[in-house]
């Protein structure tokens, strides 16, 4: 039993990266243009709005908040359960009407509706400016993290990964955002750090790949870059797919048993874990074969005066 698990399987990944390559394309073509024509359905943290916590009495139904929303001139409302019996509503902002005229006028239905007073827990409210900024420091925050890992992978390894490892991050980051755009999921803070942590997950599996890559380039005597590479798939298959799989294990569980609060994080980490374990293995490697990485290219400098076996 032991040797069998101890086995080391032997796909043939890189014999199949012209097919994902084109996946990858058709995939990237899709989500570009979602985001060009549908565009991502920003919340309220980013468009500015108002933020309700209302407490019932007793639990209720979240479609009769909704209807009762709907009928009081509010189609766009967001009714979310926080606890069986707090609800959070989020508004969009009017321009004819202030933040304070729209709360007070939902919450004045929904009195209406249950025929007793409900618990205000609390009101926020997200001024368009504040939203605009936060939208502009989440995409500079995404662009600084890139450049990071840029010069750490280059430093680490070699450019050619470290455009290779850009490359796939790129690729997890814009199918993540077009999943969302196609099917008009909204996006919010909450998917904004979701995405963020999608390159950091992305990142660590695509290391861990190069790394053993390194290793190879460096022991196997025999071998072209290709199959070297692919033999460092195979060895490292074991360990993608259990961090993978435990991952959305994790993931699943949050977004049935979560509640509606977080399905649009956990939907993120989940399209994000799915594309970043496919990246690692077809678009960090096969960009890196792609740019003519060689065994000189990553065997250690020679330092004068020091024999070959201390190197």
């Amino acid at each position: 039993m032991l040797q069998i698990l101890n086995n080391v399987p032997s796909f043939d990944f890189v014999g199949k990266r012209k097919a994902a390559m084109y996946v990858s394309i058709a995939l990237l073509v899709i989500s570009v243009i979602s985001l060009g024509v549908r565009g991502l359905a920003f919340g309220i943290d980013f468009t500015g709005g108002t933020l309700l916590e209302v407490g019932y009495s007793e639990a209720v139904e979240l479609a009769e908040i909704r209807q009762t929303l709907e009928d009081a001139g509010f189609p766009e409302a967001v009714v979310q359960p926080f606890s069986t019996r707090d609800i959070l509503i989020r508004l969009q902002q009017r321009e004819e009407e202030s933040n304070a005229q729209l709360s007070s006028e939902a919450l004045r239905a929904l009195r209406r509706a249950a025929g007793t007073d409900l618990d205000l827990r609390r009101v926020e409210f997200v001024g368009p400016q504040v939203g605009e900024e936060l939208r502009e420091d989440g995409g500079l925050a995404m662009l600084i993290a890139l450049a990071a890992i840029l010069i750490y992978v280059g430093f680490r390894f070699e450019i050619r990964f470290a455009l290779g490892s850009v490359a796939a991050l790129v690729h997890d980051v814009i199918l993540t955002l077009g999943f969302f755009a196609l099917f008009g999921l909204e996006f919010d803070l909450t998917v904004l750090a979701a995405v963020l942590a999608v390159i950091g997950y992305s990142l660590n599996d695509t290391i861990v790949v190069f790394d053993r890559v390194r290793e190879n380039f460096r022991r196997m005597r025999r071998g072209t870059p290709s199959e070297i590479v692919n033999r460092s798939l195979n060895q490292t298959l074991a360990r993608t797919l259990m961090t993978s799989l435990t991952t959305l294990l994790v993931l699943l569980a949050l977004f049935i048993l979560g509640g509606e609060l977080i399905h649009g994080f956990a939907t993120a980490l989940i399209i994000g874990v799915l594309v970043g374990t496919y990246s690692s293995i077809y678009v960090a490697s096969s960009a890196v074969l792609a740019l003519g990485i060689t065994k000189q290219d990553l065997m250690p400098v020679k330092k004068e005066g020091v024999p070959d076996s201390q190197v």
